[in-house]
């Protein structure tokens, strides 16, 4: 098997693959022959460099097309594609040569400078050269011919609950997205689908590009950070119907703009960590769409979601059923996957440790409707204990975040001589400072919003949280401190 034979050259080359905005705001369609000359070039220039089938291609780029093409061309040849976040820090970077020893990284310049010394590289200028067909080029590899079970993608977990791990992912992985595509992410042939996660994250991995063209339809790659008063409306001006974001980048949007319609879109899909109810309101008054929350880990890729069709109305907050063909079961609470049903299970780990077992065991505590539906309460260790009470954070901070002057917030266990640990909120306020008396007007805000016991009985006002660089709110780092 090869990406490149199994799903580019099934494609009309003329067909359209990814439409590409720049940072200047120039945007510019490529189509599949573009993309297949491209990678097809840049595998020669690689191999010419010494790349190998099974060696590392760390990629250190942003939105942009040469990140298709740079991950296109290792899937030709049999490399290994470690897309990376270009906002890692050195020592984040440095960690992660550490761990793959790459044969070659691809970046842009200024995030190549990043890299510790002695990794061969080439930057935008040598990728434009690479490109030009009127320079003698390199002989192309050839398209490898893989086994499914063979190493296609090197994504690192986001490190919300310790060191972030190196997950290989297999040939296999690449098309087995289409169970999600299909089932959660919802694009049909023809569709202009966004996928806003940057570089370097497993949704970002799966459902930039891979997802939109296992359903036949087209990606949209945005360069630049996350501006909400510019979003909607690159959505409305390049008429995205599929539109894929953080459950942050949903609030964020709620918070600080005035929601409308927009007619292109048809579906709007979120993962990573629940979405509060209100929130999914305020986009259902607005543009008439719910949206479908999800459920997967790097490990596993998509489990569950909202299928297209479904109805979110009296189950918001859920992330939906097992996608069809994925077992799962609730072992005290904890949600565990069969790992033989999932297409994308991950391979092993870096370090060659991999599972064994049968049920994969998530580490999130999950509850279910009568009708299957699933609803994330916390990680195992974020679940607070207080007088016999087992308070998942999640609903106390969607209950905080109904509150106008709540812009964020966090529930973490705060140590109690008496009743072992009670609820403790970390809040982000919209607008200037809180004081005692916003402090119980929270607390009775949350009574009245869940269950009583649930309410926080400490509150902290601090001017940001600490997060994970895919922007998952980091609640150990919280908890440490109350020690």
């Amino acid at each position: 098997m090869n990406f490149i034979d199994d799903v580019i050259q099934k494609f009309p080359f003329s067909q359209e693959a990814v439409v590409a905005i720049d940072a200047e705001g120039n945007r510019k369609v490529h189509c599949f022959s573009h993309l297949f000359a491209r990678s097809l070039g840049l595998s020669g220039a690689m191999l010419e460099r010494g790349v190998r089938r099974g060696d590392v291609v760390m990629i250190l780029v942003g939105s942009r097309i040469e990140w298709v093409v740079s991950m296109l061309a290792c899937f030709r040849m049999g490399a290994i594609a470690l897309p990376l976040n270009p906002q890692l820090s050195p020592k984040d970077l440095a960690y992660r040569v550490a761990a793959t020893n790459p044969a070659l990284a691809i970046g842009e310049a200024d995030y190549l400078t990043a890299l510790p010394d002695g990794i061969p590289a080439f930057d935008m200028d040598d990728l434009e050269r690479i490109f030009d067909e009127d320079i003698a080029q390199a002989t192309p590899a050839a398209v490898a011919k893989l086994d499914p079970s063979d190493p296609a993608l090197i994504v690192f977990t986001s490190g919300s609950t310790g060191e972030p791990k190196g997950v290989i992912h297999s040939q296999s992985y690449l098309l087995g997205q289409a169970t999600q595509a299909q089932h959660w992410f919802g694009a049909e042939p023809g569709d202009l689908c966004w996928c806003t996660a940057a570089p370097g994250w497993s949704k970002s991995s799966r459902n930039s590009f891979i997802a939109p063209w296992l359903r036949g339809a087209k990606a949209l790659l945005v360069e630049g950070r996350f501006d909400p008063e510019t979003r909607l409306d690159i959505v409305r001006q390049q008429g995205v119907n599929v539109l894929c974001q953080a459950p942050t980048e949903y609030r964020i949007l709620a918070k600080r703009t005035e929601l409308s319609a927009v007619p292109s879109l048809r579906r709007m899909v979120s993962a990573g960590e629940a979405l509060n109810p209100e929130v999914i309101g305020a986009f259902r008054e607005a543009t008439g769409i719910e949206i479908a929350d999800g459920y997967g880990q790097t490990e596993t890729g998509a489990v569950t979601g909202m299928r297209p069709g479904e109805t979110v109305a009296g189950r918001e907050g859920s992330m939906g059923r097992p996608l069809p063909g994925i077992e799962t079961r609730l072992v005290e609470g904890e949600l565990q996957v069969k790992a033989a049903t999932s297409p994308t299970f991950f391979s092993t780990y870096l370090d060659g440790t991999g599972f064994d077992g049968e049920w994969w065991p998530t580490g999130d505590l999950v509850t279910q409707d009568e009708d299957g539906y699933l609803f994330h309460e916390g990680r195992n260790d974020d679940v607070i204990s207080s007088s016999g009470y087992r308070i998942g954070p999640v609903e106390v901070e969607s209950a905080l975040l109904t509150h106008p002057a709540v812009a964020e917030a966090a529930a973490i266990a705060s140590p109690d001589p008496e009743r072992g640990s009670v609820v403790k909120a970390v809040v982000v306020l919209r607008e200037g400072h809180g004081d005692d008396a916003l402090v119980a007007e929270l607390q009775e805000h949350c009574r009245e919003q869940t269950a009583p016991y649930k309410y926080p009985r400490l509150i902290e006002f601090t001017d940001e949280l600490p997060k994970t660089a895919s922007g998952k709110i980091r609640r150990a780092e919280l908890r440490a401190r109350e020690i």
